[in-house]
């Protein structure tokens, strides 16, 4: 029989441990050094001889006190920092939670963006806050997003349904980017959001058979994905934000953890999803790191 004591000393024990976990989870993870996540692989009919270093960044989120302008310049620094071909953004550049102390307005956080340098270039595509956060938009149902205006302005193309070709060593690859699955908030309840992105649209405007790598923000597109392309990328997940032993408890996906995290592999197709940066809803991250991508390919 448990003892008062004994219970007490049970109750503080627990007490204890919750705070720790979430000083933790909320205080030092998040802040924690960004770790790299590399990836090696050759995916399916891509050409011999082409290497290529593709480096991610996923989820920023920008707001004060997380993800000022200054880590993200700081960011930006270090992705430069592992000499890649190319750099992509994968979206959702605004804060996607309440719990802030200041915005982080678009001009600053695309401007910190704007020191990205590789030889292939820098390309980006929106998230779900990017247009959500845009009350313009949402009501016209149609862009240019602030976030997409500000990007350019920094010199930074936005795909969205689009594609563009690049070439390294005699070799052509494709970019291609999809405008976001759930664009537009539902104007009733008990309604989902309504994605603008065109797959068969955007695969359309390409014109060879060279590579094909497809930026989506959610990884819901996957199961779609022909086998011409040859790797998806996606963030939008956060790997969950906490992450034990291979599982998320939560994940902003229709798939659960079957696209959560990590490298999948289906059908001989490949898709890449990043952890991310920063964060939604609430400012936790437990055995899920603030990473970049770094996926060399051939």
């Amino acid at each position: 029989m448990i003892t008062r004591r004994g219970f007490l000393r049970f109750i503080g024990g627990s007490f204890l441990s919750v705070a720790s976990f979430s000083a933790y989870a909320v205080g030092i993870e998040p802040m924690l050094l960004t770790h790299v996540k590399r990836y090696a692989l050759t995916p399916p009919h891509w050409p011999a001889g082409l290497k290529l270093r593709v480096v991610a960044l996923a989820d920023i989120h920008a707001c004060r006190p997380w993800m000022t302008p200054e880590r993200i310049a700081s960011l930006a620094e270090e992705a430069n920092a592992l000499q890649p071909d190319l750099i992509v953004l994968l979206g959702d550049y605004i804060a996607g939670m309440r719990l802030v102390s200041q915005r982080v307005t678009p001009p600053e956080w695309a401007g910190a963006l704007s020191g990205l340098k590789a030889p292939l270039g820098v390309v980006s595509i929106l998230g779900n806050h990017d247009w959500w956060a845009d009350g313009f938009a949402q009501r016209a149902e149609v862009g240019p997003t602030i976030a997409r205006k500000a990007l350019e302005k920094a010199g930074i193309p936005v795909l969205e349904n689009d594609a563009v070709r690049l070439e390294k060593d005699g070799h052509g690859v494709w970019i291609a980017g999809l405008a976001d699955q759930l664009a537009l908030l539902p104007k009733k309840k008990h309604e989902p959001p309504r994605g603008l992105d065109d797959l068969d649209g955007t695969l359309a405007k390409i014109s060879d058979a060279a590579p094909v790598i497809l930026l989506a923000h959610e990884p819901d597109i996957f199961p779609k994905m022909p086998w011409r392309v040859s790797l998806t990328l996606s963030g939008h997940t956060h790997g969950g934000q906490v992450r034990l032993f291979g599982y998320s408890p939560i994940v902003p996906s229709q798939f659960g953890n079957r696209y959560a995290y990590g490298h999948v592999v289906e059908n001989d197709r490949n898709l890449i999803v990043s952890g991310g940066l920063g964060f939604s809803n609430l400012p936790i991250r437990f055995g899920m790191r603030p990473e970049i991508l770094q996926i060399d390919l051939g």
